[in-house]
């Protein structure tokens, strides 16, 4: 037995509740190494003559697995909300052992190791109050949402009366400059709230929307202004009530990690220098400041900025007057129009106790407030239940490009890629990450493919059908292109001619599919089977099985059917399964 790869941790994703009364518990083995856990536990005060009370031993189900380890999964349940709990570990060796606080010892004996005291001792992790304060409470609505991401300068151009000097005729044939406005404003957001709901959406995700002088409006001037080039307050309350008003939610762009050098808190400093009462609320090395770049990514500046770009000075969030203007712009959106969500840039290079703040004063006004960090590497310490919901999923959109679309990866490392991602988070967690193929940051999924509709088709409906909430990329339900910024920013097509009605019917037939099976997507077990580069996976809960397969390969394979009912599927006829298609049947007790 490999006993260094057997690892489990109290109070984290290996140990958690997940509902008020339902703990669920990991262990992670090596691969094909352990033939059985059983769990014992207790309530450690729980005695009978001086003899421990056992619960009942709980055998541990085989769950995930990536190319080194087997993760093990249960769930427990206390009467009086206090366990300890051990693991007794048998390998394929035959060896048994207990693995408990303390390491590895011999094998509890059910009599004389209860007799001596253990479940009392330190030999066992323990869960020592199920804390309902501390639960990581995942919003219900988020499961239910598909998000469409719009960037809105180049949605639509609703009101050309607020277009500034310089804006150029609506042309979805452009490639766009960086400084390229093409007039896009909150008005043309609201004349097409029909179409969104025609397509099934019941989320839109703004890139932001605050006054600042650039089309994409990172660089803020004034956060609690809309930018004048989109609208008005009065715009944008208009859009949020008919939103909701169709079963829209809405979530905003929140740039907390740094302003833009237009800022009146800036140009003070720039001003009064040292004297300044905002000098604190930067990072500056040395006075006077230099204001001269280089270049447009100038690492030669004498004060912290986002990514070496002098327009950006970095916020100190670390001061508490920072901290208050900031959370005063975080609840002034929620209070006075009603937004359902933010959105967090850049949100891993601020610190953690101003995100601890943060979660605070936004839940105390809406308890179901989604909070959604951009973290594009794994973001366990944001992950905890108090600081984010969920991140942009994009170390799960990797995986899925890698192997569907750069063909770089094969279908066992795909599986292990997406496995070992959700093994880094509590199960309700997984439920509220957000999964996405393109966004304003990286190329849109078509260029990506390579102008492959098929291999589109693929990795949307691959993505749709995992744990997680989907998101369209403007314009994506249309098969628009385009490469990195700024090319990914085109304006949206709107001329039917030039539209993609089929991947427009297949992407809502595909979001139909997604809520006709929520239930058993967002909690079904999850298991997998891959043959050479046939991917299929398995969805189960409650008597119902969905399964997905999927073809990357070249070849042509055959697919049972059996008693299953096929409710999805691409280039499948009499039951050939061709390259670049897939399959999505569905099993129940009533089939």
């Amino acid at each position: 037995m490999n006993l260094s790869a057997i690892y489990h941790r109290p109070e984290s994703e290996y140990a958690y509740l997940y509902t008020a009364s339902e703990m669920r518990v990991r262990v992670r083995t090596a691969l094909d190494d352990i033939a059985k856990i059983v769990v014992v536990s207790g309530d450690p005060y729980d005695m009978l003559n001086g003899v421990w009370q056992k619960e009942a031993d709980v055998e541990m189900t085989r769950g995930l697995a990536t190319e080194t380890h087997q993760y093990w999964e249960a769930k427990l349940y206390a009467p009086h909300n206090r366990l300890n709990y051990g693991f007794n570990i048998t390998g394929l060796d035959g060896e048994e052992l207990f693995y408990g606080d303390q390491g590895f010892e011999p094998l509890i004996d059910e009599e004389s190791d209860a007799n001596d005291g253990l479940m009392g001792s330190n030999a066992y992790f323990k869960m020592p109050y199920f804390q309902e304060i501390d639960r990581f409470k995942a919003p219900e609505w988020v499961k239910e949402t598909i998000w469409y991401q719009i960037f809105p300068e180049r949605f639509a151009n609703g009101d050309p009366s607020n277009d500034n000097e310089g804006t150029l005729p609506w042309n979805s044939d452009d490639h766009p400059t960086r400084e390229a406005f093409y007039g896009g404003d909150l008005r043309g957001v609201i004349d097409h709230l029909d179409h969104l709901v025609d397509l099934g959406i019941n989320g839109i995700y703004f890139n932001p929307i605050f006054e600042a002088p650039t089309n994409h409006k990172y660089d803020t001037r004034n956060y609690l202004e809309i930018d004048p080039h989109f609208g008005t307050k009065a715009d944008f309350k208009e859009l949020v009530d008919k939103a909701h008003a169709r079963g829209i939610k809405v979530m905003l762009d929140a740039v907390f990690n740094h302003i833009g050098d237009e800022s009146p808190e800036w140009l003070d400093v720039l001003e009064n220098g040292e004297q300044s009462k905002y000098a604190e609320w930067f990072h500056i090395h040395s006075w006077p400041i230099t204001t001269t770049p280089k270049s447009e990514y100038d690492d030669d500046s004498n004060y912290e900025t986002f990514a070496f770009t002098r327009h950006m000075p970095k916020l100190n969030t670390a001061n508490p007057e920072v901290q208050d203007y900031l959370l005063d712009i975080s609840t002034y959106w929620i209070r006075e129009f009603g937004i359902d969500a933010w959105r967090i840039d850049v949100a891993n290079e601020v610190d953690h106790h101003f995100w601890k703040r943060f979660y605070q004063a936004v839940t105390a006004l809406d308890p179901d407030f989604y909070i959604l960090g951009e973290i594009w590497t794994s973001a366990q310490p944001w992950l905890n239940g108090d600081e984010f919901n969920g991140v942009m999923n994009y170390a799960f959109t990797a995986s899925i490009i890698d192997y569907f679309a750069n063909r770089k990866i094969s279908a066992d490392k795909l599986v292990s890629n997406l496995n070992a991602q959700l093994m880094l988070n509590r199960d309700q967690t997984n439920q509220m990450m957000y999964n996405l193929l393109d966004s304003h940051d990286a190329p849109r999924v078509l260029s990506l493919a390579n102008g492959d509709k098929d291999i589109v088709k693929q990795m949307y409906a691959f993505m749709f059908l995992q744990q997680g909430t989907p998101d369209i990329y403007y314009g994506s339900e249309y098969a628009m292109t385009g490469e990195n910024d700024p090319d990914n920013r085109k304006p949206m097509e709107w001329r039917p001619e030039k539209q993609d009605h089929d991947m427009y019917a297949f992407m809502k037939a595909l979001i139909q599919l997604r809520k006709d099976q929520l239930a058993v997507l967002v909690d079904g077990d999850l298991s997998w089977h891959v043959e050479g580069d046939l991917v299929s996976f398995t969805r189960s809960l409650s008597g119902t099985r969905l399964i997905a397969t999927f073809n990357a390969s070249e070849a042509i394979y055959e697919v049972t059917i059996d008693e299953g009912q096929v409710i999805f599927a691409n280039h499948l006829s009499d039951g050939i399964l061709e390259p670049k298609g897939f399959v999505v049947i569905l099993e129940s007790e009533a089939v």
